[in-house]
């Protein structure tokens, strides 16, 4: 059986609850006060953390691509967006209160060194490695000094450059996560069987980060065996930015959570049996 992680004291593995995170990322759009609106979404509907993206600009971005020309709400520049999507300590301070507040966990993907010393000022609960960086290898060191639970998106990933990334982060306290970085996905690419390959062949907790549209591939994820899910969140898809197509409006989230919590009903204990509520039709309709 896989290794469970324990993240926040919730346990996450084979015969626990799924962890549902859902992700902010920069959904928010440079505005606190729509992070807090979806942060409590999330918490109204029994996600269990939500998680958000952290970089330093100066750091992940050349110069040339900060100059480069590109019309915002911030400006006209790469540069302009890229800084103005940027939450800073004051709103992550108010971001970390808030979330303790309401009882959610709160963790980030962080695309930098700088960004990772930056969120664990706020002592987060993990640290997710998101598909593009998971061949940085100096990152991945990084973040396994902190000895907080490892989270690892595969999207656009050969088998290869997983295995040698957990060679550096280990199993122990890692989640790995199947991943399509598409946006939105199409149906055709999930590839969700890869779910149970993954089971097969890493001993830690196996994931599903999805980005494509619609909500039952997420639970389909979960009967083949995924213990967490973690799905872009908004408030209107019709939202400006990059992520909003392919993440998930209120109701969506809402019906998503409640179908994946009633898996374990749906699956059963797999003995066929006569039920008690099945004997007043069975006496009503059988002949013999």
């Amino acid at each position: 059986m896989a290794k469970t992680v324990n993240i926040g004291n919730k346990i996450v593995g084979d015969n626990h609850p799924c962890f549902i995170i859902a992700e902010i990322g920069i959904n928010h759009n440079g505005s606190l006060e729509m992070a807090k609106k979806l942060i409590s979404l999330a918490h109204f509907f029994g996600c269990d953390a939500v998680k958000f993206q952290k970089r330093t600009v100066e750091d992940v971005y050349t110069k040339e691509e900060l100059e480069m020309p590109r019309q915002s709400v911030f400006g006209e520049t790469n540069g302009d967006l890229k800084r103005g999507l940027e939450f800073g300590y004051e709103e992550y301070k108010e971001i970390d209160r808030y979330c303790k507040e309401i009882g959610i966990l709160w963790f980030a993907s962080c695309w930098d060194k700088k960004s990772v010393d930056f969120v664990e000022q706020f002592d987060v609960c993990a640290h997710k490695i998101p598909s593009a960086l998971i061949t940085d290898i100096e990152l991945l060191k990084h973040i396994k000094a902190t000895n907080k639970p490892i989270l690892i998106s595969t999207g656009m990933s050969t088998i290869e450059e997983i295995d040698k990334a957990l060679e550096v982060v280990g199993f122990e306290n890692t989640i790995i996560y199947h991943c399509t970085s598409t946006y939105p996905s199409d149906n055709s690419e999930l590839n969700l069987n890869v779910i149970k390959k993954f089971k097969e062949k890493y001993d830690c907790p196996i994931g599903y980060s999805g980005h494509e549209k619609g909500i039952v591939s997420s639970t389909i994820a979960v009967v083949l065996g995924a213990c967490s899910v973690e799905r872009h969140i908004t408030l209107d898809r019709t939202n400006w930015g990059s992520d909003q197509a392919a993440s998930l409006e209120p109701e969506g989230l809402r019906k998503m959570v409640r179908d994946i919590r009633n898996v374990k009903a749906f699956l059963g204990d797999g003995i066929k049996k006569v039920y008690d509520s099945e004997l007043p039709i069975k006496k009503k309709l059988r002949k013999v």
